[in-house]
């Protein structure tokens, strides 16, 4: 094979590897964009990160609109529950609470995540 041949392959491949690279670096996933085995993986992962006091705003950043939302006040406390899907239960089409990580959040700033966390909101 001629050296201008194999000059010109590397640096094709040597450009396609740049290519692939910056669109993994600039043009990451979001939640929105993903089929729902891979969105319910990624909100898996992502849960497991969560900190307490993070705000509202932070988490739907990270993780996207919620899959269900509820909220109300009491005693001038304001409630938000929020609930991702992570698992799946029944090929139906709809997304249920049994299928979801609820995050609570008292005047925007999370409390707690998990089952007590829907538990809570319910009882409050």
């Amino acid at each position: 094979m001629n050296k201008k041949v194999v000059k010109r392959i590397g640096i094709g491949v040597g450009l396609y590897a740049i290519f692939v690279m910056s669109v993994i670096t600039f043009y990451p996933d979001k939640p929105q964009d993903m089929d729902w085995k891979d969105r319910e993986e990624y909100n898996r992962i992502q849960i497991t990160k969560l900190e307490l006091g993070l705000q509202k705003k932070q988490i739907i950043e990270l993780l996207g609109s919620p899959d269900i939302t509820e909220a109300k006040r009491t005693n001038e406390v304001e409630l938000q529950v929020m609930l991702y899907r992570t698992q799946h239960k029944q090929a139906d089409g709809i997304t249920t609470e049994d299928e979801c990580t609820a995050l609570l959040f008292e005047n925007n700033k999370l409390i707690a995540w998990g089952e007590s966390a829907y538990q809570s909101f319910i009882d409050g």
